[in-house]
């Protein structure tokens, strides 16, 4: 789930979050994705795996190893801070036992192209989707499917979240929320909660089959700090949007952050993963 600004990309965010996005995670996707790598390795078997603004590398720590296989990753970052500890966050094995190389790279994901992508086995990228660009996801879809490679995409916001005990308030924020999310940033129209449905269509159109599932943080009491984090950002987002619920602000959150701190509250926010395969060429057609 997104916050403002750069607190999205802080070091202590992404470890903040870490647990929840593990345990949201869509695993149901991964007997496809395994499936479609085994039929696609390169001939001594190596999966070469590019990260998208992998930030603290998080997805590489859950993903790495749960695929077997030895396995290039290359994780591409802009904070030149973060790439430079990269490799050591990472595991050293694949589920079986095979080695893991890390290569940090920093560049403008929204750059790469088909040649960049080439001999690739699997893009991936967490909680990124729903800040690009239509423009870009279009990119992205064309790049990975010219070069024949799978993508999952993780933990795109849906727009939707649930809190209990509900607050009056509560639909307000989020449809303000909502609208930040969907703001024109520097000139880019973010797609926020449209996301999953735009990158479906992007790759659909190019033939590839695409797979998604539920994947929403479920926060409870043992969560509360993430929680209590998480309620300020999406907060100040919604004010940002909306500056007339800027006089319920305070209320509001003193409400939700006494109930967080006592244990009382829970939250379901709500995001969806995304699996997308090329299409191979019939059998005797050009590749």
């Amino acid at each position: 789930m997104n916050t403002v600004g750069a607190s999205r990309y802080a070091p202590e965010w992404l470890a903040l979050r870490e647990r929840a996005d593990a345990q949201a995670r869509a695993q149901q996707l991964l007997e496809p994705l395994r499936a479609f790598l085994k039929d696609t390795a390169a001939p001594d078997g190596t999966l070469t795996v590019r990260d998208l603004g992998c930030g603290t590398g998080s997805m590489g720590r859950w993903l790495a190893d749960r695929l077997g296989g030895p396995q290039h990753w290359v994780m591409y970052d802009r904070d030149p801070a973060l790439l430079a500890e990269i490799a050591g966050r990472m595991p050293l094995t694949a589920a079986d036992g095979t080695g893991i190389e890390v290569v940090p790279e920093e560049q403008d994901i929204t750059r790469l192209d088909s040649d960049d992508l080439a001999g690739t086995s699997l893009v991936a990228a967490s909680a990124l989707l729903d800040v690009l660009t239509s423009e870009e996801v279009d990119r992205i879809a064309a790049n990975c499917t010219e070069a024949g490679c799978a993508v999952l995409l993780a933990l795109s916001v849906e727009g939707r979240v649930e809190i209990d005990p509900s607050d009056p308030l509560d639909a307000e924020f989020e449809a303000a929320f909502n609208a930040h999310q969907r703001r024109l940033d520097e000139g880019r129209r973010l797609l926020g909660p449209d996301a999953v449905d735009t990158a479906t269509a992007a790759f659909e159109s190019r033939g590839a089959e695409v797979i998604t599932h539920s994947s929403p943080w479920r926060l409870g009491p043992e969560d509360r700090v993430l929680t209590a984090e998480w309620l300020q950002g999406w907060v100040a987002a919604a004010c940002a949007q909306e500056p007339e619920l800027e006089q319920e602000r305070e209320a509001y959150l003193r409400r939700r952050l006494d109930a967080c701190h006592a244990g009382e509250l829970t939250a379901v926010v709500h995001h969806r993963d995304l699996l997308a395969l090329p299409g191979r060429p019939a059998e005797g057609a050009p590749a």
